[in-house]
C-alpha cells in the first residue's frame, strides 16, 4: 500500500466531507503498520433494476480504495430495499417485493464489475444478518436511538411540520443501515451528501456495539444532464451503465462544458489539468470516449466517436462548401506536411496569412468539427484523407489530396472553384 499522504490525496478527490480527517489518517497509518487493509463498505438498495452513472461516485471512489490495497466491501440493501429509504422524499415510499428486490439485485453484480475488480471485492447482502435477527434483537437495536434524534433528519421534520405520514417503518431505515456497519464491521462507509444522517447512526451504533467508529465520507450527488437536478431516472436526465454505446456517448456530449470537468473529476482518475488543457470539445470527446470504453469496450468507445463526428460534421458542414481544394503532386508530396496558416489562406477566404494567423488563434478556425487555437498546426495530407475546413461563422472548405487530378475519377464539387 501506498503511504498515508499519497493516498489521502485519491481518497480525499472530490469528496465533500470527512468525518473525521484525523481519524482517517489514524487508521491509514495503523492499516500500513499492521499491513491490515482498511474494511470500506458502500450499500446499494436495489430498488431499480439498472444503475447510472451518478450511482458509480461512489462506486468509483470503492475503486480508489481498492487500487490502494484495501478492502472492499459492496453491500446490496436487499433487506432495507423492502422497507424503502426515506432520504429525500416527501411522502413514505411504495415498498418493494422480495422478488423484486432480488430481480434487481442481479443486475448489479453484472454492472459494477465494468469498475470493481471482482477478485478484490466482496458483495453481501444485508439480508444475511437482518433477516436471522429475532424480533427480540430488532427491539434491542431499536432502543439505541430515540425518537427525537430521529425527527431532526430534515425530510422527517419536513414531513411532520406539513402534516404528512411518517410510518414507524422507516424509522428503522437508518437503524438497519448503521447495523449494517456493525455486522461488516467498517472501518469507512462512503455515501451520498443526502445519506450523511444514516452515516452517522452508523458510527453511533457501532460505539455502542464496542466497536471503533467508522469514518464517514460523503460524496457529491452527481447532477443530470439537464446539469440541474440530481441524476435520476425518474426526473429522466440520467445516463444507464447500459445505455447502447452511441446514446451514451450522445448524452455524455450533451452536458455543459463546466458539468463535463465535475464528470472528469468524479468519473474518472485522469488529470483534471490535462483536460482543461484541451480544447472544450475535444476534452469532452475524450470524457464521452473513456466512459463508453469502460463500460463497452475499446471498439464501441471508438465506433461511438467516429458515429458522433460523422454526424456533428454532417449536420454542422454544408453540402455544397465554399471552396474546394485538390492538391496534388505540383504542389507537395503524398505525406509532406502544410502548415494551417498556409492552407486557411489557400482557400481564399481570407485576404492574408496574416489574417488566417489571427483567426487561428482567435478560435475561428475548425477542422472537421474541432476548433483550432494553434497557429503551428501543420496537416498531413494523404491520399484518400479529407478534411472539412469552418473558417469564421459561414465560411467552409474541403481539402483533398489527389496525386494526379487528371485521372482521378471523383472530382470535388463546390460552389466556388478555387484557381491554384
Amino acid at each position: 500500500m501506498n503511504d498515508v499522504k499519497r493516498q489521502l490525496d485519491l481518497i480525499l478527490r472530490g469528496a465533500v466531507e470527512v468525518i473525521q480527517q484525523t481519524e482517517l489518517e489514524a487508521k491509514l497509518k495503523r492499516s500500513l503498520a499492521e499491513n491490515r487493509p482498511l474494511r470500506v463498505k458502500a450499500g446499494f438498495d436495489p430498488t431499480a433494476p439498472d444503475l447510472h452513472l451518478g450511482h458509480t461516485v461512489l462506486i468509483h471512489k470503492l475503486k480508489h480504495f481498492q487500487d490502494l490495497g484495501h478492502h472492499v466491501i459492496f453491500l446490496i440493501g436487499d433487506f432495507t430495499g423492502m422497507i424503502g429509504d426515506p432520504t429525500g422524499v416527501s411522502e413514505t415510499r411504495k415498498a418493494l417485493t422480495k422478488e423484486q428486490v432480488q430481480e434487481n439485485a442481479k443486475t448489479y453484480q453484472r454492472q459494477i464489475f465494468k469498475i470493481l475488480d471482482p477478485n478484490k471485492t466482496t458483495i453481501e447482502f444485508n439480508s444475511r444478518w437482518m433477516s436471522e435477527m429475532s424480533a427480540d434483537g430488532l427491539i434491542q437495536l431499536a432502543a439505541h436511538y430515540r425518537v427525537a434524534r430521529m425527527m431532526e433528519r430534515d425530510d422527517f421534520q419536513k414531513r411532520y411540520q406539513e402534516q404528512k405520514p411518517i410510518s414507524v417503518h422507516e424509522f428503522l431505515y437508518p437503524l438497519v443501515q448503521g447495523y449494517d456497519s456493525v455486522a461488516l464491521k467498517a472501518d469507512v462507509e462512503l455515501g451520498g451528501t443526502d445519506q450523511k444522517f444514516n452515516l452517522l447512526v452508523g458510527r453511533e451504533l457501532q460505539r455502542d456495539y464496542g466497536q471503533e467508529s467508522q469514518v464517514v465520507i460523503t460524496m457529491p450527488l452527481l447532477e443530470g444532464t439537464d446539469g440541474m437536478k440530481k441524476m435520476s431516472k425518474s426526473v429522466g436526465n440520467y445516463i444507464a451503465l447500459e445505455d447502447r454505446p452511441g446514446d451514451m456517448f450522445g448524452k455524455l456530449m450533451s452536458i455543459s462544458d463546466a458539468l463535463m470537468y465535475r464528470y472528469y473529476e468524479l468519473l474518472t482518475t485522469e488529470d483534471l489539468s490535462r483536460a482543461r488543457a484541451l480544447h472544450p470539445m475535444e476534452a469532452k470527446q475524450a470524457l464521452a470516449e473513456l466512459i463508453v470504453v469502460r463500460y463497452h469496450g475499446a471498439d464501441a468507445g471508438k465506433q461511438a466517436r467516429a458515429e458522433f463526428q460523422q454526424k456533428f460534421q454532417e449536420r454542422e458542414f454544408p453540402e455544397n462548401p465554399d471552396v474546394c481544394i485538390q492538391m496534388t503532386t505540383q504542389d507537395l508530396r503524398e505525406g509532406q506536411a502544410i502548415g494551417l496558416v498556409e492552407l486557411v489562406a489557400k482557400t481564399g477566404l481570407v485576404p492574408s496569412k496574416s489574417e488566417a494567423r489571427r483567426l487561428i488563434i482567435q478560435g475561428g478556425v475548425e477542422i472537421d468539427g474541432q476548433k483550432q487555437n494553434n497557429a503551428n498546426t501543420a496537416l498531413t495530407l494523404t491520399e484518400g484523407k479529407q478534411y472539412r475546413l469552418k473558417i469564421g461563422r459561414r465560411k467552409f472548405a474541403i481539402v483533398e489530396y489527389t496525386p494526379d487530378i487528371s485521372s482521378s475519377d471523383k472530382k470535388l464539387s463546390c460552389n466556388t472553384s478555387l484557381e491554384k
